[in-house]
């Protein structure tokens, strides 16, 4: 990459992301890897893996938290709403596991962490519900994304 295609690669990145996003995708489509604005691409794909990770563990929390609310939470009017986010959190969920299988790992890692995290909320909104102080069930993800508790 010359030293000017190197600066108007990385001053579009800057002006004019979905530009670039398109530029870069035509240069790998058509081999032209010695103009690619490779620091750029590093970084996107570092972004990526990072948005997957965040959102398990964001998905996971709000599930947790949601479970412990319709078992643990007398208020029969809000079941149907809670049942509804579970599903829905379960269900994206799942749709991240099975497109990246490899984050089942990460899943099993921030389970304890994003159970703390719920736990702290769901007792802040419902102090005077008799939650579990650990997770009642096993904590793999099939189990969590399948398990019933109510």
């Amino acid at each position: 990459m010359t030293a000017q295609s190197a600066i108007a690669q990385s001053q579009l990145y800057d002006r004019d992301l979905a530009i670039w996003y398109a530029d870069t995708i035509a240069q790998l489509k058509t081999g032209d890897l010695d103009n690619l604005d490779v620091a750029h691409l590093i970084e996107e794909i570092e972004g990526l893996a990072a948005r997957d990770r965040r959102e398990i563990k964001t998905r996971l929390k709000v599930l947790l938290a949601h479970l412990l609310k319709r078992t643990y939470v007398s208020l029969p009017d809000n079941y149907r709403g809670w049942e509804n986010t579970i599903d829905e959190q379960r269900e994206q969920l799942q749709d991240l596991l099975d497109q990246s299988p490899s984050l089942k790992t990460y899943f099993e890692d921030v389970f304890a962490e994003s159970w703390q995290r719920a736990l702290k909320q769901v007792h802040n909104d419902y102090p005077a519900a008799d939650f579990p102080a650990v997770w009642p069930l096993d904590s793999s993800p099939e189990a969590v994304l399948t398990g019933e508790l109510y």
